[in-house]
């Protein structure tokens, strides 16, 4: 194959792995969540066969899929974007990373202080939105930062951005992130830039930035790179692999601008993977609770699959999938939750059919640097020989 479209429906879970009950998710299901709103329509994937997957009841089946299909087990111990995302690209994390559900420790935080030179609000577990509710007047007060955190492995720093530079927010994250290695190497440290005022109330804005830790191994995106091929991360892929591994990137702004940058990328002649993730689905939809929204994005998308699909080469080939769930209609918490995600693979010269329950996410890339002709060890199995025609 020339080129490799590999597509994160960032959350997008089919349903509770075996172990959910062990990260707190009992009954969890975010597609069966949107489906049960009435608003989804994504005949384009149900043609693919995403009803036809494993363990989804809640779709129509095909007897003609358009494509391959799978459910993919998350080996690692986690259910966050970053250990994820290193899954799909070849690496397996046996141990999960910190969390710090009572908040960072005080030597963590006053170095923070000293690095920064501004004091700090809050240090909870907390929701994106209600934390600058909560706490945004404190910091035109007082001009701290507020630090918050969640189930996942995360330092989240929030400032208003008509108070505090966003250059001095980007500097304090970077500063952040390489304190927290070792014992307290979170995931990710997020600048999450806001504004409004008190009397108006406040809004998250489009610039926050993500600073991930760096992948404990050589990636899928390292081969590719590696070999001379094109390694493109679209959205927030740069910044979860810390910038190692990509030959070029791009930033969204939202899933609309991250379908019109993949699009931008499948009108040029370029050959190696074109890495997307679309945060929308996790951070506007999924975190927030609101269904009938994530139902509609995932329609967006499938209106957006149809047009794109038909434009592609007899040597282009599209993976979707998801790095984790994130069920809107669960009520026990506003994180992501432990899931089977699906996994679908399109293209003139793919073979349709069922490629069963996966034992690990790495089979992606195990199979995304085989079609590319690149060697890469990994824990996947590839299913390449399986899919092509």
């Amino acid at each position: 194959m020339k080129r490799v479209f590999l597509i994160v429906l960032d959350s997008f879970g089919i349903g509770a792995m075996p172990d959910s009950e062990k990260f707190g998710d009992v009954g969890v299901n975010t597609l069966r969540s949107c489906a049960s709103t009435g608003k989804l329509h994504i005949p384009n994937m149900i043609a693919a066969g995403l009803g036809n997957v494993d363990g989804v009841d809640c779709l129509p089946k095909t007897d003609a899929p358009t494509g391959a299909y799978a459910r993919l087990t998350e080996a690692s111990m986690g259910k966050d974007t970053t250990i994820g995302h290193w899954e799909i690209a070849g690496i397996v994390s046996p141990d999960p990373l910190p969390t710090y559900p009572q908040g960072f420790p005080k030597e963590v935080l006053e170095e923070f202080e000293r690095l920064t030179g501004r004091g700090c609000l809050c240090n909870l577990p907390y929701s994106g939105t209600d934390v600058i509710r909560d706490y945004g007047a404190q910091q035109q007060k007082t001009g701290k930062w507020i630090v918050y955190t969640s189930a996942d492995s995360v330092f989240q720093v929030a400032a208003n951005e008509n108070w505090i530079p966003l250059e001095e927010l980007y500097d304090a994250c970077h500063k952040a992130r390489k304190l927290l290695q070792g014992k307290h190497g979170v995931g990710r440290v997020i600048a999450r830039p806001f504004v409004g005022t008190p009397e108006e109330g406040f809004t998250r804005t489009s610039n926050r930035h993500d600073y991930s830790l760096e992948p404990p191994a050589r990636t899928m995106l390292d081969a590719v790179k590696g070999a001379g091929l094109s390694s493109i991360g679209v959205g927030k892929i740069n910044d979860i692999f810390a910038g190692i591994g990509t030959t070029e990137f791009v930033y969204n702004k939202s899933n609309a601008d991250g379908m019109a940058h993949t699009d931008h990328y499948a009108a040029q002649d370029f050959t190696g993977l074109c890495f997307v993730n679309l945060v929308d689905f996790d951070m506007v939809y999924g975190h927030r609770r609101n269904p009938e929204g994530y139902a509609e994005a995932l329609s967006a998308f499938d209106a957006w699959l149809g047009d794109f699909l038909p434009r592609l080469g007899q040597e282009d080939v599209v993976l979707i999938t998801a790095d984790h769930g994130c069920d809107p209609c669960y009520q026990a918490t506003t994180d992501h939750t432990r899931e089977y995600v699906p996994l679908l693979v399109l293209g003139k010269a793919v073979k349709p059919g069922s490629l069963g329950t996966r034992s690990t996410f790495a089979d992606i890339a195990a199979t995304v640097t085989e079609l590319l002709g690149v060697s890469y060890e990994t824990p996947g199995r590839s299913f390449a020989k399986e899919i092509l025609k």
